[in-house]
């Protein structure tokens, strides 16, 4: 069989790959205080460093741009409590948020056609479970699942910030998840791995379980046909059966 080809990051130096999650082995698990501490540490520098690029430039406050949008805060849960988790990875983050974005303005767009602001915030009920509905349904087909993104596409229809807005809410969310990932490589990475892939995990073909360790016996000089029944009884003493149950 052969080898798997390398990564494409073990190209880079080990002072750059690493931040971008490459290890040559699987590190060892940091005890629960060193995991606590960094989750701390990486919660706190997100949701702070947004606060302070959306609350303090003059250009986003004279926009009317919100200091943060509020699924961010749960997003912090994943990319830094839960980051060995699918739903925490760079795809998730990233494409989790701007869809559910893209989805919730185009939805919430689309009823304000009817040039009825009255109507239009009796049906914003409508527009939100269709936004989020929908978004979930996308996510799944993109594999982009991040549950916080389902709060993104409904912020889009009944928060008032959120929905003047408008198309600007884009680049407000693409911008909050890229500062977000930017905190979250440098943060996990010190003492912890993340991400555990990019795009799509490697998926490693497990080796066939050898005849002696899946509950079959075969006799030497004789082949098991393919479609035959197999045989249950073994010719093993109980104390070899045992041991080979135990290694499975």
């Amino acid at each position: 069989m052969s080898a798997h080809p390398p990564h494409r990051l073990a190209r880079f130096p080990t002072w750059i790959n690493r931040w971008l999650g490459y290890r040559e082995s699987p590190p060892p698990k940091q005890p629960d205080p060193v995991i606590w501490l960094w989750s701390f540490i990486g919660s706190f520098g997100g949701l702070a460093l947004l606060q302070a690029v959306f609350g303090q430039s003059s250009y986003f406050i004279d926009k009317g741009i919100p200091s943060i949008i509020a699924s961010f805060g749960a997003s912090t849960v994943l990319i830094y409590g839960a980051i060995d988790s699918p739903l925490a990875q760079p795809r998730a983050l990233m494409g989790g948020h701007f869809l559910a974005a893209l989805i919730g303005v185009c939805i919430t767009k689309l009823f304000g056609l009817l040039h009825n602001p009255e109507r239009l915030n009796e049906l914003r009920w409508l527009a939100a479970s269709l936004s989020t509905a929908t978004t979930i349904v996308v996510m799944q087909i993109t594999s982009t699942t991040h549950p916080p993104a389902g709060a993104t596409a409904l912020l889009a229809a009944v928060s008032q910030p959120a929905y003047d807005l408008g198309w600007y809410y884009l680049p407000v969310i693409l911008l909050s998840s890229s500062l977000f990932l930017t905190v979250a490589l440098i943060t996990n990475n010190v003492q912890r791995r993340y991400p555990l892939y990019w795009f799509q995990p490697i998926v490693i073909m497990p080796a066939k379980v050898s005849p002696a360790l899946d509950g079959t016996q075969v006799e030497p000089g004789h082949h098991h046909q393919s479609g035959s029944p197999t045989p249950t009884d073994s010719t093993l003493p109980p104390e070899k059966e045992a041991d080979a149950a135990t290694r499975v």
